[in-house]
This record gives structure tokens, C-alpha cells and sequence, in this order.
């Protein structure tokens, strides 16, 4: 099976709404959160998506960014990943330059690791040296996945209840 990366785009909208829908079915919120269109329809959604892409219309509270869904052969999204040009205070601290998930039914097969690699691969066309990348200590397969890729852990920081665990991967 060929995985590739892929910027949303209208052609997805079926695609999306079926992967919106599993992690709603099985109760859990969607990650990345760049993924949930959080009641705007996909059009809106998708305006919204790429103008975050570019500096001159990105909205001043956010970063640039990109999301980008892992595509199988058949057209299926099996997970999302949103990759962040630079860091903000909160970012620093809770988001790092990296968020992703993997659609529910879709766990446990790879995919998390060979969307992280795909995606390190972009942050390095961006011209970035070492990335950011952090996860609830409790969510012990992200942990994994982020020290497979080059992951080396910093600290950790309390976020309310939550340790949140913070790796820098040196590109």
C-alpha cells in the first residue's frame, strides 16, 4: 500500500466527513484539532485550513501551518497531521511544531510513525533544524512513535491534570 501525505481539497470532502465521523462514533476528540472542522461545513473548513498555509493571510492569532491527511491507495484519510512553521508561547509549551492522530480504526499499524517521518521531511524543506513534538505522558503509544523518530525528551510540564511530555527532534 502506497501512503502519501496530502493537502485537503474539496475532492476530499466524503473522504472527510467518514474520518470526522469514526472519532465522534468512538467518542474521543479528533486530533490534530487543525482537522475538526468544529461545526463550519468542509468548504468553510477547507478556506479556513489553507489560509493558515501563508503569512499574508494567516489570522494574527495563529501560526502558519499546514494539515495534511495520510492517504492510502483507495482515497481513505487514515489520520491527520498539522505541522507548524514556527512556535508561540502556548505552543511552546502544549502544542510543539507537530499535532497528529490516527482515525480509531486505524491504530496500531504504523501509520502514526510513517506520518511523522513524512512529515519531518517537510519541516526540513521548511529550512527547520530541530522540531518540537509533545504528548500527554499517559498516551504512551504517541511517546513511541515521537523517540522512533529521533524524539529526545526535554521535560515535562504539568497542563492542569495532565504531564505533558516534551521531545525535540534534531533534524
Amino acid at each position: 500500500m502506497n501512503l502519501r501525505l496530502a493537502h485537503p481539497t474539496m475532492e476530499m470532502e466524503n473522504a472527510h466527513r467518514d474520518y470526522i465521523e469514526e472519532w465522534r462514533n468512538a467518542g474521543e476528540k479528533v486530533s490534530p484539532w487543525s482537522a475538526d472542522p468544529q461545526g463550519m461545513d468542509y468548504a468553510s473548513w477547507l478556506g479556513k485550513t489553507q489560509s493558515i498555509q501563508r503569512k499574508e493571510t494567516c489570522p494574527p492569532n495563529l501560526v502558519t501551518a499546514d494539515t495534511y491527511f495520510l492517504m492510502d491507495d483507495s482515497g481513505s484519510i487514515l489520520g491527520a497531521i498539522n505541522v507548524r512553521h514556527e512556535l508561540n508561547d502556548f505552543l511552546f509549551n502544549f502544542g510543539g511544531h507537530i499535532g497528529y492522530g490516527v482515525r480509531p480504526s486505524e491504530r496500531r499499524k504504523g501509520y502514526a510513525n510513517a506520518m511523522l517521518s513524512m512529515a519531518l521531511g517537510r519541516c526540513r524543506e521548511l529550512g527547520m533544524e530541530r522540531v518540537l513534538v509533545i504528548c500527554d505522558r499517559e498516551n504512551l503509544p504517541s511517546a513511541k512513535t515521537i523517540i522512533r523518530n529521533g524524539g529526545i525528551l526535554e521535560n515535562e510540564i504539568p497542563d492542569g491534570e495532565r504531564m505533558m511530555q516534551r521531545y525535540w527532534i534534531p533534524l
